[in-house]
């Protein structure tokens, strides 16, 4: 039963994780994409916003790969 409790960890981790990266994605002109990277003229995602989206991807997705393993686990 320690592959439980190690996954149950890493779940509280990784919800930690996948709520931060959510609430750092906000409206169009706030977040990590308003903070001025890149000139707004250029329009478009900014590079900053891309990999944080692609990191929230990630993120998500281990998550639910660990939720699938958890409830095996049960």
């Amino acid at each position: 039963m320690p592959w439980l409790q190690i996954s149950a960890v890493i779940q509280v981790l990784l919800s930690a994780a996948v709520i931060t990266l959510v609430l750092m994605h906000s409206g169009r002109e706030a977040g990590m994409g308003g903070l001025g990277f890149t000139p707004h003229s250029q329009g478009g995602t900014h590079v900053v916003e891309r990999n944080l989206t692609r990191l929230t991807v990630v993120v998500a997705s281990i998550f639910g790969l660990n939720t699938v393993l958890m409830f095996h686990l049960l």
